[in-house]
């Protein structure tokens, strides 16, 4: 067995994480579930959405039944929507296509919707006890250090050589006990020590034989991504309310927020609004910025009072109350203004 294999294995099993809601069971759903939750988000965010959707969907056919609407529902707030659309793609397509059993192997894992190597790889490791490399981004972080790596993680061919140190780092017997142990470990070493800023290498275990401590680079490693600045975009919402309620509008599937509840940005045609529903003028709330992975969006929020609740006959709208809209699935942004605008009446 590799000498870091080895020292993770002791070290996951004295020092690692072994009672976050997902663990110590077997159950191929629920560590599908908190594999896909888990991608770009923290731990601690994830726990109370995991819980809330296993007390919901307490299984793949459940999951599969429910309408899309419900399960973008239990996910707002949490981010990367085409997580949940996957998820619910993925429990269709087992049920229909599996006969409602989990796939496996790692192979087959991966070819459903959402599910990529690596989280393909960790369902398998934790579910079935096979022996497979996994390369998220803590993983990334830990091997980029230990081997000193000194090129940027998001370069294809520097993205091969991780893939080939991480399978040259697996333990070397079959042993399932042995590969899940390993490859929590790798996942704790990094959530836990080897975290991107002020490591805390005193207490790893790799500490002696990791390349960039014993050359002083744990700070220039990984090689971060080239910096650029991120393109900004403007958009106003037209927030609607009429006898207490406002207006929401459903998102197209595709696109931004797709398939979610927002605020119109495209309001009904505005003399039309005044004339049928005695708007009045509208009041400009603070602006508000929200951030994509590829770009900045600035929204500018105009709260109207209308007299009457009308629509655009060419969208599917609702009228809700406020405390109805957080029950709804609908984007962070909308959320946030809901909250501080609207649940007290401060208007």
């Amino acid at each position: 067995m590799s000498a870091l294999a080895e020292l993770l294995i002791a070290w996951q099993k004295e020092h690692g994480r072994h009672h976050l809601p997902w663990q110590n069971n077997t159950n191929p759903y629920t560590i599908w579930l908190s594999e896909i939750m888990l991608q770009q988000t923290q731990v601690s965010t994830v726990i109370p959405y995991y819980q809330r959707f296993i007390r919901r969907f307490p299984a793949i056919d459940r999951l599969a039944q429910a309408p899309l609407d419900e399960v973008l529902a239990l996910w707002s707030g949490l981010g990367y929507y085409t997580r949940a659309r996957n998820l619910h793609r993925a429990a269709l397509l087992i049920m229909t296509e599996h006969q409602g059993v989990f796939p496996q192997p790692r192979e087959a894992i991966q070819q459903l919707p959402g599910i990529g190597r690596s989280t393909a790889a960790a369902i398998a490791v934790f579910a079935f006890g096979q022996r497979d490399a996994i390369l998220d981004g803590n993983v990334k972080r830990v091997f980029a250090r230990y081997f000193g790596v000194a090129d940027y993680p998001g370069e294809a061919e520097t993205l091969k050589k991780l893939w080939r140190l991480a399978e040259q780092s697996l333990p070397d017997d079959d042993d399932p006990a042995s590969i899940r142990a390993y490859t929590q470990g790798l996942m704790d070493l990094g959530a836990l020590l080897c975290v991107r800023r002020n490591p805390d290498c005193g207490r790893c275990p790799l500490q002696h034989t990791c390349i960039a401590y014993q050359e002083n680079r744990v700070a220039l490693l990984p090689v971060p991504k080239p910096k650029r600045s991120l393109p900004e975009k403007q958009t106003v919402f037209m927030i609607y309310r009429a006898r207490q309620k406002l207006l929401l509008e459903k998102r197209p599937s595709r696109g931004i927020w797709g398939g979610l509840w927002c605020f119109p940005e495209n309001a009904v045609d505005q003399d039309r609004l005044k004339a049928e529903s005695g708007a009045h003028n509208g009041v400009e709330l603070p602006q508000l910025m929200h951030t994509f992975t590829h770009f900045r969006l600035w929204i500018h929020p105009q709260l109207v009072e209308v007299n009457a609740e009308i629509g655009d006959a060419g969208k599917m709208t609702a009228w809700v109350a406020p405390e109805e809209a957080l029950d709804l699935a609908i984007p962070a942004p909308v959320r946030k203004l809901i909250v501080q605008h609207f649940l007290n009446d401060l208007n």
